[in-house]
């Protein structure tokens, strides 16, 4: 069996190292490829993006440089990520040398249906408090003045370019979509989800797990379990 590659996109203020530790729950076959973004970890002194569609270029290229000709691929991304997994799935489709076989988006609606609310044009302090209410979660680092400053650029990029995202394309995407919530989340319904159904040709399941928005911090095992059977569903292994 041919392994598929999980691509993972971040969300608002997260690195790379959020997925590192989802290959020890992942399924047999089910390999995770967390994508970097300028202006975290070790690329903090890169300049952050503001724009999805060049974050989506940036991931493309490093998404090619890791799994080009490697095998099969499913992306993932939750809230922010979920647009910029999208994107990137546009990009790779098509391509050759690489076989998309779903996308998975997690806490968000519809990529035409963007957030009412704004917070990029507040003052830190309630920029940040924005943040928490979108978030229904905060970094233990925000806490720390230090920590925040260096933080917040970042953060702050991040916010930007999901507030003004807007679809590079309005060509539904030839691959399957699932979409996934916590089943408490506040932010985003049931209804909101099924925004994702015009997103595709190939059909969308919609699925809940346990949890607030942010369910994905302790329920990973639950999730991979559930992209891993998505995926078989999708490909009739």
């Amino acid at each position: 069996m041919d392994p598929t590659y999980l691509i993972c996109l971040p969300f608002a203020g997260a690195g790379a190292s959020f997925f590192k530790e989802w290959q020890q729950h992942a399924p047999e076959g089910l390999h995770i490829v967390p994508v970097q973004l300028p202006g975290r970890e070790e690329r903090f002194i890169d300049e952050p993006h503001t724009d999805a569609a060049r974050a989506a270029e940036d991931a493309c290229d490093q998404v090619l440089g890791q799994v080009d000709g490697a095998g099969r691929v499913a992306l993932f991304g939750h809230s922010l990520g979920a647009v910029l997994a999208y994107e990137l799935a546009h990009r790779l489709c098509g391509m050759d040398g690489v076989t998309v076989d779903r996308l998975i988006v997690s806490g968000s609606p519809g990529p035409w249906n963007g957030r009412e609310s704004r917070a990029s044009d507040l003052d830190d302090e309630g920029f940040l408090a924005q943040v928490r209410l979108f978030a229904g979660y905060s970094h233990p680092a925000l806490e720390n003045p230090e920590m925040r400053e260096l933080l917040l650029p970042m953060l702050r990029a991040d916010v930007e370019m999901h507030e003004n995202y807007r679809p590079a394309s309005e060509k539904p995407l030839p691959v399957p979509i699932t979409a996934v919530r916590g089943c408490d989340d506040e932010l985003v319904d049931s209804a909101q989800l099924g925004q994702w159904a015009k997103a595709t040709s190939a059909g969308l399941t919609t699925g809940e797990l346990v949890g607030g928005h942010m369910y994905l911090t302790d329920k990973a095992p639950d999730l991979l379990r559930l992209i891993a059977a998505e995926l078989r569903t999708g490909t009739g292994r």
